[in-house]
């Protein structure tokens, strides 16, 4: 069994809409599609339960909130099966946005905010750098997001 829900032209069309819009009324995207308010809710309510939809959410501006600074950081454990409580204790750092395992030299790839350099410091070398497991940490710094989007939403297979 395969774990891709396959969209129709009409799930399509109603994700694309919710991208540009969440917070759209499903009344305003049945008008926009042309079809009816309660086809809306329930392609939705399929697409929650089959997780195409994840969660609804409200994305705040790092900056309009006074984090200045941001960087990515690579980390590099002592050894990899530690790596379950060395992220249980990054959770634990509201800074700390973003979290992937990824290949490479790095078993982690972290995204930090900071209101400043110094506290982005303080992070690094305060908070991260005590956590037991982590060998050593590399940092680049954020300089602006150019743009962050969504995957794309696939054509549907005919």
């Amino acid at each position: 069994m395969s774990d891709h829900y396959i969209l129709d032209e009409i799930d399509r069309n109603i994700l694309e809409e919710l991208q540009t819009d969440a917070e759209k009324p499903y009344i305003q995207i049945a008008k926009s599609l042309n079809i009816s308010n309660s086809l809306v809710h329930q392609r939705i309510a399929r697409l929650k339960q089959s997780q195409i939809i994840e969660t609804t959410q409200v994305n705040l501006s790092e900056k309009r909130l006074g984090y200045e600074s941001s960087a990515f950081t690579g980390v590099i454990l002592k050894e990899d099966p530690t790596s379950k409580n060395i992220i249980e204790a990054l959770k634990k750092i509201p800074e700390i946005v973003e979290c992937y395992y990824i290949s490479g030299q790095y078993t982690l790839f972290l995204k930090i905010v900071a209101i400043n350099n110094e506290h982005l410091r303080e992070i690094l070398y305060e908070k991260i750098d005590a956590i037991p497991g982590i060998l050593r940490t590399e940092t680049t710094i954020n300089f602006g997001t150019v743009f962050k989007r969504n995957c794309p939403v696939p054509e549907p297979k005919r």
